[in-house]
């Protein structure tokens, strides 16, 4: 366990963001364990880190199932014994663009929920004897700037349209994980692990259909900056880069 300075999990790592926090964070020096309920995606994921000669392993777990959750710890503990930064990445969009938020299946609000919050919740619960175990741990929840009430009712906002009041079941999951954030931070204020929120920014990646203003690299930063900062750093924020983003 010594031969690992910093060990990371990031869920849902085998693309997009979660590929590219992972990849930022093995840059840094961290280990960084790649999971996904497709193993086979990575696996490939974590060889291409590999193949760059940085610490990368797959890990299968599948945020909607607890005894995937419960195995993926175990292996966890078995091979590193403490857990310094979790990255929750996992989440999905599932709602049509262009219906009104009253024409969105409740099926849908459901299936969006059980991965973008209860699955954030559960792994967290999961993982968080591991995290104790570490000198310096570190919780990101990967929200959503339309997780803001504030920004949803702001007429000078992209969210203020719709094309994004059409997502009511994933917008809401997000101001569920944001709810759990200053929750959390608030039972560990006196531990050392920081917990935040963060709005990666509009990305360009496969949950948008590959719109967006940034590239995944600037998508990732903010995530990985908040894995990375020190004991002066804040706990229980949402924010963006540098800025904090009104709840």
């Amino acid at each position: 366990m010594n031969d690992f300075d910093k060990v990371a999990l990031v869920t849902g790592a085998n693309r997009g963001i979660g590929f590219e926090v992972a990849r930022q964070l093995a840059a840094e020096g961290v280990t960084v364990v790649l999971s996904g309920r497709n193993y086979q995606a990575v696996a490939q994921a974590a060889d291409e880190l590999t193949g760059m000669g940085l610490k990368a392993f797959p890990c299968l777990l599948d945020v909607t199932d607890e005894d995937s959750i419960a195995s993926a710890v175990k292996l966890l503990e078995a091979k590193f014994g403490r857990l310094d930064i979790l990255i929750n990445n996992a989440a999905i969009r599932i709602e049509s663009y262009g219906l009104n938020p009253s024409q969105q299946p409740l099926q849908q609000w459901r299936q969006t929920f059980e991965t973008n919050l209860f699955g954030m919740v559960a792994v967290t619960q999961h993982c968080l004897p591991l995290i104790r175990q570490s000198a310096a741990g570190r919780i990101v929840n990967v929200s959503s700037l339309l997780a803001s009430l504030t920004t949803h009712t702001d007429v000078d906002s992209y969210a203020y349209s719709p094309m994004f009041k059409s997502l009511p079941g994933y917008s809401a999951s997000k101001s569920g994980v944001n709810s759990w954030t200053v929750h959390l931070a608030y039972e560990l204020r006196d531990t050392p692990v920081k917990v935040n929120a963060v709005h990666p920014g509009y990305t360009k990646t496969g949950m948008n259909d590959g719109a967006g203003d940034l590239d995944v690299q600037e998508g990732a930063r903010t995530s990985v900056a908040l894995a990375l900062i020190g004991a002066d750093g804040p706990t229980g924020t949402y924010r963006h880069q540098d800025r904090v983003i009104p709840w």
